[in-house]
């Protein structure tokens, strides 16, 4: 296989296997709605294989971040029409990451009198918010009929999504948000049947998949997940318990004939992520690169040894709107600048030079 070959992910055809993960940017207005400037972004990088935008939430009370986009009004939705097409017309695809940040939040975020979480353990730390850095609030946990109510704003922003025009949905399991904190036993001390064991805390971020994919159809949904990746107090240190938890996620999973499962761990060639991609049966995208660059040898690599079908790639896709051109012709690239990956305007956002240029 060949990095830069055409690959199909259930419904979504992609010209090559390079894959924009998701990256909050926080550039959306006050009221979560993505304008020009985000079309423009995510269409100067429409030669990717895929995109997947950054996490938009589905609902007010699951927002996480200021600047941070929603799926919930006509106003967010429109704005995500607009996007959309602005990819379609420079040829590209592009799937919605949809997040609930569950506890990785505060109320002044939110403008909802509660945060959410499996448990009412509060994140240790400080949260920034329009007023300043804050200690994060201790989570409502939420009941047994509550969820259902959760499950069902995926899946209502799925079908905005869908309705706008984008290619389809990625669920957000990953990176300590709500599902991901189901996942751990640190973060989900439940003693109803979605905590406890490992299959039960697996319970909720498959039936929320399974959902979403009955909603819009599974060969445009895929799901995001973070093994052991330890991060916003979602430990996950025991790995008899991680490979148990993560199996029952996988087992749940293989009979639903998703798009895709994405994974993002240090270790992508590695026997938790390579058996969890044998569980799960279906095309699988790798990402190596939180806290390190993913370089064109290792993705290039990754795909041509069989380790996945594609690869997501994060800063070098924030600083290089045409990777894929550089890449495939082995040409040097634009350094990101971290300075710049938050905030507003512009700068650090659709201002880095194309070769072209």
């Amino acid at each position: 296989m060949d990095l830069f070959s055409p690959l199909t992910l259930g419904d979504i055809e992609l010209a090559n296997r390079v894959v924009m993960a998701p990256l909050t940017r926080t550039r959306a207005s006050a009221e979560g709605v993505p304008g020009e400037l985000v079309a423009e972004h995510y269409a100067q990088r429409a030669s990717l294989g895929l995109i997947i935008t950054e996490g938009t939430y589905p609902s007010a009370e699951s927002r996480s971040y200021p600047g941070q986009p929603g799926i919930v009004t006509p106003e967010q939705t429109e704005g995500w029409r607009r996007v959309a097409e602005a990819v379609h017309a420079r040829g590209g695809r592009i799937v919605m990451q949809i997040m609930n940040g569950g506890r990785v939040s505060h109320p002044d975020i939110t403008g909802t009198p509660r945060i959410v979480a499996p448990s009412a353990i509060a994140i240790d730390g400080e949260v920034r918010t329009p007023n300043g850095k804050q200690p994060y609030p201790v989570p409502h946990a939420l009941t047994t009929a509550e969820l259902a109510d959760v499950r069902e704003e995926f899946v209502d922003a799925a079908r905005r999504a869908i309705e706008a025009g984008l290619d389809g949905v990625e669920i957000h399991g990953a990176n300590g948000y709500l599902l991901h904190e189901f996942l751990s036993p640190v973060s989900n001390q439940r003693t109803d049947e979605y905590g406890g064991s490992p299959e039960a805390r697996a319970r909720f971020v498959v039936e929320v998949t399974a959902a979403v994919a009955e909603a819009i159809g599974a060969g445009r949904v895929g799901l995001r997940l973070s093994p052991a990746h330890n991060i916003q107090d979602v430990v996950e240190t025991d790995d008899a318990d991680v490979r148990a938890t993560y199996d029952a996620v996988a087992d749940g999973l293989a009979p639903l004939g998703l798009a895709y499962l994405s994974v993002l761990h240090s270790d992508p060639e590695g026997e938790l992520v390579q058996d969890l991609r044998a569980r799960f049966g279906g095309p699988f995208i790798a990402n190596s690169g939180f806290s390190r660059v993913t370089t064109r040898e290792e993705a290039v690599n990754l795909v041509k040894e069989g380790n996945a079908d594609a690869v997501a790639v994060g800063r070098l896709a924030i600083a290089n709107p045409d990777l894929v051109e550089r890449w495939l012709g082995e040409h040097p690239e634009n350094e990101p600048n971290p300075e710049t990956f938050y905030g507003a305007g512009a700068t650090g956002y659709t201002d880095y030079p194309r070769l072209s240029a």
